[in-house]
């Protein structure tokens, strides 16, 4: 007879023939799927109600008292004394009651602020008053912004005459960092900073100018922002590219909607239309730079695509336990990394199936982490980390893997149970767990790039998807400049109102200097600034 449990709940007549040794199969099976779900049921209630913080409290001490129970309880209070608090007044908020006037075509000018700036002609430089006369004046308008508010700059260009030849000059209009652009260069990086580092979408954008009193279209703020990536997209690569000549390098993987799904048949099932997920794979280098290249899928060829196929000797790759990134280190050669976060992780999820285990786990995992907070206090660098892991880290590592091996002789745990999963990804990451010890420049684990990365979650609760994959990879090439210039402490505005300015004159082969680690070196002292800012110093 077969002693395989059925698959499905059996009928009253095949419940009859069956077996004790197969009850007991079909109830084990049963078990085991209750408590499966029962794991996946309490995962989804910690993401909708619980903290998302993976924070581990351990077990209570039994023979610890609560503080409750060694302190008498307290006497009924007796009444309360009161007492009157005087009351107070506020002065009410005085409003601008000033009537509206006629508006120029795209913003009103009883309501947006107007600096004038009066643009010398050339041409009557040097000449004494007498030698030429003011016939007229041209006015040419450029939307800026100071941080919180707009302003629209007035270049007044003043239309001479010279008396004694009778020519008429005109300076021409200032030249914008986009050629015939009404957006001065502070709109353009105010638009950016305001998208990406604050999740404000450019509808709600073009709301603001609304409340303002600026009249634009909702195309020209999509234009503007396409053709001011545009403009930094050398900048981007070159940061990559530094990224990929680094010897440690951290990378990840994050989805995002980005482009529209055509509808028609997919595994022989018609589906609506809809947005396709694409993925932005996150590296992070050794000199705390960070970019997002964007793919259409999470397949392991564009781990090779990414990195390249030739890495130099020596070279370290520090990832979760994504089987891409193993295959690709066995491809390449490289030596791959593991992130200690993720496994502990895997034993937090594993706490309401086995928490006496899965504490255990956290708290061997936990001896780590002190060692490395006392790296950080002592700002231990070279091989004085090094030393340090090896004489605080490696026995704690070397005592959890043997705990790891005694658990998996404990009889009664299915393979399925979330506790024996956790530890199954402990045992066969082990090889890649241990490279931190021995390697002072190899995190424990990815938390830094997770930190980094964060920019993107933040942008799908906001701006939730791209339109396009053009637009998905225009989202990285900012997110990883300011991304980047966070972790320098560089100010993202400051920074792209002076690159917006220099790309278009910086050597070519001198792009690299223009990256947010870079800038800050040769240029942050005496950065480029808008015309705005001479108006606000005066």
């Amino acid at each position: 007879m077969q002693n395989a449990a059925p698959s499905s709940t059996p009928s009253s007549a095949d419940a009859a023939s069956l077996s004790v040794p197969q009850w007991m199969a079909l109830l084990q099976s049963r078990d085991a799927a209750i408590q499966a779900l029962q794991h996946q049921l309490d995962w989804f209630k910690r993401q909708l109600f619980g903290q998302k913080s993976e924070r581990f409290a351990p077990l209570p001490d039994p023979t610890q008292l609560h503080l409750g129970e060694m302190m008498p309880l307290p006497a009924t209070p007796a009444a309360e004394s009161q007492r009157a608090v005087p009351a107070h007044t506020r002065r009410i908020a005085q409003r601008d009651l000033a009537a509206g006037s006629d508006t120029l075509p795209f913003f009103d000018e009883a309501r947006v602020p107007i600096e004038t700036i009066r643009v010398p002609d050339a041409a009557t430089a040097g000449l004494a008053a007498d030698q030429f006369e003011v016939i007229g004046e041209k006015a040419s308008y450029r939307l800026a912004q100071r941080p919180g508010s707009f302003v629209v700059l007035k270049y007044l260009r003043p239309v001479t005459k010279r008396r004694d030849t009778q020519v008429i000059s005109c300076p021409p209009a200032p030249v914008g960092v986009l050629a015939g652009s009404r957006a001065d260069v502070s709109l353009c990086a105010g638009l950016l900073v305001d998208k990406f580092a604050y999740h404000l979408p450019l509808y709600r954008q073009h709301q603001r100018l609304a409340d303002a009193g600026i009249t634009v279209s909702r195309p020209w703020l999509t234009q503007l922002a396409q053709q001011v990536i545009a403009l930094l997209e050398p900048i981007h690569e070159a940061q990559l590219d530094a990224i990929r000549a680094g010897r440690v390098i951290a990378m990840d993987e994050t989805p995002i909607k980005a482009g529209r799904r055509v509808e028609g048949k997919a595994s022989g099932k018609k589906h609506p239309g809809g947005m396709k997920t694409g993925y932005f794979w996150p590296v992070y280098g050794e000199h705390d730079e960070v970019c997002f290249p964007f793919f259409p899928s999470r397949a392991q060829v564009h781990v090779e695509k990414l990195l390249g196929l030739s890495r130099a000797a020596g070279s370290v790759l520090l990832s979760d336990g994504y089987a891409a990134y193993a295959s690709y280190a066995k491809k390449t050669g490289l030596t791959h990394a593991q992130c200690w976060a993720h496994t502990r992780r895997e034993f937090f999820e594993a706490q309401t199936a086995e928490p006496e285990g899965a504490g255990a786990a956290l708290a061997q995992i936990g001896a780590l982490y002190a060692v490395e907070e006392q790296i950080r206090d002592s700002k231990l660098t070279g091989e004085a980390k090094r030393l340090h892991r090896l004489t605080h880290s490696k026995p704690q590592v070397e005592v959890f893997f043997d705990w790891v091996e005694r658990q998996f002789q404990r009889q009664g745990l299915w393979p399925s149970n979330p506790f024996t999963k956790a530890l199954a990804y402990a045992r066969e990451r082990r090889r890649g767990l241990e490279v931190f010890l021995a390697d002072p420049d190899v995190p424990i684990d990815t938390n830094h790039l997770e930190r980094a990365l964060r920019a993107i979650p933040m942008g799908r609760k906001n701006w939730n998807f791209c339109w396009t994959e053009l637009g998905a990879r225009h989202v990285g090439i900012v997110q990883s400049l300011i991304v980047t210039c966070r972790l320098h402490g560089i100010d993202p505005y400051i920074y792209l109102v002076d690159v917006l300015q220099r790309v278009g004159q910086h050597p070519a082969s001198r792009v690299a200097e223009l990256t947010p680690r870079q800038w800050k070196l040769h240029f942050a002292d005496q950065p480029l600034r808008s015309d705005l800012y001479a108006i606000d110093a005066g």
